[in-house]
């Protein structure tokens, strides 16, 4: 009988398989999703400006929407560069996260679920994807990698 946790047959082998594919997943997840956020906080940032984004931010009620548009264009941005990456992805996760939640309470919960109603699917999808990737980000991100180097890093002998 097969022991291996994976729920796949074959073992050892089977277990490597189902290892490597949630890497290469997890992997697809993150720079798909970080693709995303790159974009929007470009649009933010460059191709809109933030004197138009703030200006739109003013006419859906967002708070301090200066202040607003910055904080959700960094974040998007810079908070996307580092999902497709991997890096401080517990902090970039839950960072993201916050700026969807902030767009779901400010301007699209009372649009109902569909987009193209002004609705919340996207920012509640794209939002609960961060936090999960965030805390999921797989052994192919930059977090990972030092987490492993670190621990073959012996520690420096003083005194």
């Amino acid at each position: 009988m097969n022991s291996d946790r994976s729920g796949t047959a074959g073992g050892p082998t089977g277990s490597t398989v189902t290892r490597h594919a949630r890497a290469v997943v997890a992997l697809v997840a993150r720079v798909g999703l970080g693709v995303v956020f790159v974009a929007h906080g470009w649009q933010k940032l460059v191709t809109d400006g933030i004197p138009a984004t703030a200006k739109g931010f003013t006419a859906m009620g967002v708070p301090a929407p200066t202040l607003s548009a910055w904080y959700a264009g960094l974040i998007e941005l810079a908070g996307g560069i580092a999902l497709i990456v991997g890096l401080a992805l517990p902090v970039v996760g839950v960072l993201l996260f916050l700026d969807m939640a902030g767009a779901f309470v400010f301007v699209h919960v009372t649009h109902g679920v569909f987009a193209g109603q002004g609705g919340f699917e996207l920012v509640l999808a794209l939002g609960v994807a961060s936090l999960y990737v965030g805390f999921a980000g797989g052994p192919l991100a930059l977090d990972s990698l030092v987490s492993r180097f670190r621990r073959r890093t012996p520690a420096p002998v003083t005194g």
